[in-house]
């Protein structure tokens, strides 16, 4: 095979994997299989979304060339195993595209984002067999704080949700509370976690992403702590040695510096 040309063309991905899996290609790219490239994929959804958290819109290019590098080779995988061909990947994706949009491609009418996300609910609750439950697709794998958002969003849109915000801020209040009265390990790890769900809530009600603000958290988190190291190291002491006092004022400096 010639060097590919038309570098810009989806075409020539879609070829470029072919080769690499043919008998005379890549032997790392000929052995993967779906099993293989599970820890792949995540890893490049997860550098999506740093690029995403970054702003970074160079890198973010990168990464979705990064991440549609693992759907293709899949795709492929399943074709050369007679599972499905990447044109029933873009079938299923387009038809479902078109019939969860009739406010598009219909006639149905919408005043705003919201009732569109409602009749999206709708559309897929009559996709689902009658017994099975909507929050049976919501993947378990999904990290625990964006799958309770993303559970707690499902059934918001059948009506079980509080009227208003002010009825998950008292939920809190009485979740923090049951969680120190809490006496046993196993009751504070069960409040905890309530805790944490009711908190996540919040956020769902706010518009606030869980996952991302607390990534964004942990960054915050890291940079000044990586700060009051660095200020350490040029002032000759070891972190580990100072006092929790002396530590947390280093800790107001990097804050101070950070803005």
């Amino acid at each position: 095979m010639s060097l590919p040309e038309n570098l810009s063309q989806f075409e020539t991905l879609v070829a470029i994997i072919a080769r690499l899996r043919a008998p005379d290609g890549c032997p790392w790219d000929g052995k993967q299989t779906h099993a293989s490239l599970r820890e792949f994929l995540l890893e490049e959804c997860y550098e999506v979304l740093a690029a995403l958290d970054e702003g970074d819109t160079g890198k973010l290019c990168d990464e979705l060339g990064d991440l549609l590098l693992q759907i293709v080779l899949h795709a492929r995988i399943a074709t050369e195993a007679g599972e499905f061909e990447l044109g029933d990947v873009l079938t299923s994706i387009n038809a479902k595209l078109i019939h969860r949009h009739p406010h598009v491609f219909g006639s149905v009418e919408v005043k705003d984002a919201e009732e569109v996300a409602h009749n999206w609910e709708v559309l897929k609750r009559e996709e689902r067999a009658a017994d099975t439950s909507i929050l049976a697709s919501v993947p378990e794998q999904m990290p625990a704080l964006g799958y309770s958002q993303a559970i707690q969003r499902r059934v918001a849109q059948v009506g079980f949700d509080w009227k208003d915000i002010d009825g998950v801020i008292d939920k809190l209040a009485e979740e923090v509370s049951e969680f120190k009265q809490a006496d046993t390990e196993e009751s504070k790890a069960q409040e905890f976690g309530d805790l944490l769900f009711t908190l996540v809530n919040v956020a769902r009600r706010l518009g606030i992403d869980s996952e991302a603000a607390l990534r964004e958290a942990n960054q915050k988190f890291f940079r000044r702590f990586t700060y009051m190291e660095e200020v350490c190291r040029q002032r000759g002491v070891n972190i580990g040695d100072l006092s929790f006092a002396e530590q947390n004022t280093l800790w107001e400096e990097a804050k101070r510096v950070e803005g």
